[in-house]
């Protein structure tokens, strides 16, 4: 079993990477089921949805979900994105969360049994292996079964355990909207 009822559990969700790997597979999300999973195996500590925003626009497409995940039972930490210029001319935008995510991750650790990092990205390697010499167990949520796979190879051998997100739709996704 991957998750014990005794564990203290805290869940690390990187909503850029997320979104990216939910809009591959044409999934959508139900969090408040989500958050009862979690919570019907262990004894959840903390959930925490971590995202960049655009500030000074009149609306943001992330807004809504931002405010409802904060209003039921996530802790959202945000900070603004930039708008930058690339080399050849583009406009996009810029709001990296991956070291907000380390340091909150290093910093509840102690207070852990077991980690979920809801993300992918390979540069959280070097965090799960600092998380787990303080003993945490870490569990990795992401997907392979998208083109292409959004989940790196070295940050799923690195983890305890690995759960395809695609395998928990049948649990925590939401039916699609007619």
């Amino acid at each position: 079993m991957i998750f014990h009822p005794s564990d203290r559990l805290a869940v690390f969700i990187d909503g850029a990477n997320l979104h990216s790997a939910t809009r591959a597979l044409a999934a959508d999300l139900d969090f408040r089921r989500w958050l009862e999973w979690f919570r019907d195996r262990s004894r959840l500590v903390r959930a925490l949805y971590y995202t960049a925003v655009v500030e000074g626009e009149e609306f943001s497409p992330v807004k809504p979900l931002v405010d409802w995940l904060a209003y039921n039972g996530f802790s959202v930490v945000t900070k603004p994105a930039r708008r930058i210029t690339d080399a050849d001319g583009n406009r996009r935008l810029k709001g990296n969360m991956d070291l907000d995510m380390a340091v909150d991750m290093l910093e509840l650790a102690p207070r852990l049994d077991h980690l979920v990092l809801v993300s992918g990205d390979g540069d959280f390697r070097r965090v799960v292996e600092a998380v787990q010499a303080k003993g945490v167990k870490v569990t990795v949520v992401s997907t392979l079964k998208s083109q292409p796979p959004m989940a790196a190879d070295d940050l799923r051998r690195q983890a305890d355990c690995f759960i395809d997100l695609f395998d928990l739709l049948p649990e925590i996704g939401r039916e699609p909207r007619s």
